[in-house]
């Protein structure tokens, strides 16, 4: 019994951090059709963020659930400025020019903090199930992944935002008619989408320490998840979550971490063939 609870637990773990490092790209992808080769830098820089505030005196939470995602949005809203605003509906420059700047990130923090792993303690200790322990940090990143959810289906169905950004990304010259300007919203929404990334590299530091080449590990499961998942931002993501997550950490255990890692990508194709549109296109066309 102790052994199940603990891997239950493990597999919502699993699902929990495939969710927290998808999302932000769910967000940029899902409402403004970009392919933000960055994606994994955004996550790279929240983690940095996390880290050396906490290096500075300040608590580790205010650093992961606070500074982290501040800084990385103000960094994602000047490069929307900057570059992403100019590559709208531009499919191939924008991936280029994200993929540059994925490049630039890395090499820039590369130059800062050299290219070495850091890291910062992990909170709370461990808790001991049955003979078994499990660190209580766990559980706070499963809280954390659904009070994602939860505010972003809170702001998406029931804030004005949150229609303005659905009704930018089906229409934007309606929105643009009824007087609201499509550009500033796109502007938002990127910042917001790289925010929740810098969410999600401020929570992992702990876990998995940071180091300027750390992106390149989560952009490749965050894609496969996001498209995976389909149009639907939190149906979408959550559901390919659910899957991949469990699949990932059931076959990890029985077998090794990297046969787990094999097996999600033999499940994204199988999945990918069966249902093109994503798991949301074929059965939560209507979700959010």
């Amino acid at each position: 019994m102790a052994l199940t609870t603990v891997l239950f637990l493990q597999v919502l773990t699993s699902i929990a951090t495939i969710f927290l490092f998808s999302v932000g790209l769910a967000i940029v992808f899902g409402m403004m059709r970009v392919i933000n080769l960055a994606h994994g830098e955004f996550i790279m820089l929240g983690g940095y963020a996390a880290v050396k505030s906490n290096q500075l005196g300040v608590n580790p939470w205010v650093g992961m659930l606070l500074v982290a995602p501040a800084v990385v949005g103000l960094i994602g809203l000047v490069i929307e400025q900057v570059l992403i605003s100019r590559l709208y509906g531009r499919l191939v420059e924008s991936m280029l020019a994200t993929w540059g700047l994925s490049l630039f990130l890395t090499g820039l923090v590369t130059t800062i903090y050299g290219n070495t792993t850091e890291g910062m303690p992990t909170p709370l200790g461990t808790i001991n199930i049955g003979g078994y322990g499990l660190g209580a940090y766990n559980l706070a990143l499963i809280v954390a992944a659904l009070s994602v959810l939860v505010a972003i289906y809170a702001v998406l169905r029931f804030t004005r935002w949150g229609v303005l950004a659905r009704g930018t990304m089906q229409n934007p010259d309606m929105v643009a008619a009824l007087g609201y300007n499509p550009h500033r919203i796109y502007a938002v929404t990127f910042a917001v989408g790289a925010a929740v990334s810098g969410l999600a590299g401020g929570l992992l530091a702990p876990v998995t320490g940071v180091i300027p080449t750390m992106g390149a590990a989560f952009v490749a499961k965050a894609f496969i998840t996001v498209i995976s998942g389909g149009s639907a931002i939190i149906v979408g993501t959550g559901s390919a979550s659910i899957f991949f997550g469990t699949i990932n950490q059931v076959v990890s255990y029985a077998f090794t971490p990297g046969i787990g890692e094999a097996a999600l990508l033999v499940a994204a194709i199988v999945l990918l063939r069966i249902l093109p549109e994503g798991i949301s296109g074929r059965f939560f066309r209507r979700g959010v």
